[in-house]
């Protein structure tokens, strides 16, 4: 099963409502926030990698005040 990684900044001060609104999102696995360099880090799986691709483009970059993400494919399922 494709897995992705995500890495999201968010406009300053909305880390929370952010992250609430992707754990909502279709395929979302679990979602974090966290220090650093990006605001939220999510995993995101789908049955095939072109519904993997649709999620993060069409649903996770369109949350409201999502300023930029940095996905990062899975090479292989390792189970």
């Amino acid at each position: 099963m494709p897995t992705a990684f995500v890495l999201i900044n968010t406009e300053l001060g909305t880390e929370m409502n952010v992250l609430k609104d992707v754990k909502k999102v279709n395929g979302v696995e679990e979602a974090f926030a966290v220090y650093g360099t990006y605001d939220i880090v999510v995993r995101v799986r789908a049955d095939t990698m072109e519904r993997l691709k649709e999620t993060v483009s069409s649903h996770i970059r369109k949350v409201n005040n999502v300023r930029a993400t940095l996905t990062l494919m899975s090479s292989e399922d390792t189970k």
